[in-house]
């Protein structure tokens, strides 16, 4: 798949106020400071679309970016807040997980949502608890390691098999699972192959 163009569209504090489903979508979650905008960048190549921040907790409501809006098939890039952020009143981080949990289990055009999880460590109960609840809300997902370049990669090696049978534990097949980089672009190509995938069988279904 080729980016063409990439743009903010909107940013919402519903599920109410999101823009129409009539396009494929593709959600991006992880724990805070996973580098999920900087993985955004990288994927849509463009420096600031998804802004950064060296405070984690930043990104608060549902922000959707429009992919080739001009093409035949634009699809919608959604930033979602992280989880596991506790520098927060508890009211205020219940407001952003019941507005993210009713996101993800009544948004019709997700087609996939992509879990961050940072490579540099064990497997964290938070990220394996998020994933079996995407899977108890039967929600099809997949898992982007991120910062695999600040990692040896013997340990790369071990933390992804150690993640792996974590989930195994939960699930009888292992979801599709992608290593990346923003900073080298490791995983660019094999993570917009799987969305185009994904997509192509979407429309195939759809007709």
């Amino acid at each position: 798949m080729q980016i063409k163009s990439a743009e903010f569209f909107k940013s919402s504090s519903l599920l109410s106020q999101c823009p129409a489903p009539d396009k494929p979508e593709f959600a991006f979650i992880g724990r805070s400071n996973v580098g999920k905008s900087s993985l955004i960048n990288m994927l849509v190549n463009k420096k600031n679309m998804a802004k950064t921040s060296a405070t984690p907790g930043k990104t608060r409501l549902i922000n959707h970016f429009i992919i080739n809006a001009e093409e035949k098939r634009p699809w919608y890039l959604v930033d979602l807040p992280g989880y596991g952020y506790a520098k927060i009143a508890k009211t205020e981080r219940g407001k952003w997980e019941k507005m993210t949990e009713e996101y993800l289990s009544k948004r019709e055009n997700l087609l996939c949502t992509m879990v961050l999880v940072d490579v540099r460590h064990e497997p964290q109960k938070i990220d394996i608890e998020f994933c079996v609840r995407l899977g108890e809300l039967g929600l099809p997902f997949a898992i982007v390691f991120t910062k695999a370049d600040k990692e040896k990669p013997k340990a790369i090696e071990r933390n992804v098999s150690a993640f792996c049978n974590a989930l195994l534990e939960y699930f009888s097949d292992m979801p599709n699972y992608f290593l990346t980089s923003a900073e080298k672009k490791t995983g660019r190509e094999d993570l917009l192959n799987f969305l185009n995938n994904v997509m192509m069988e979407w429309k195939k279904q759809s007709k």
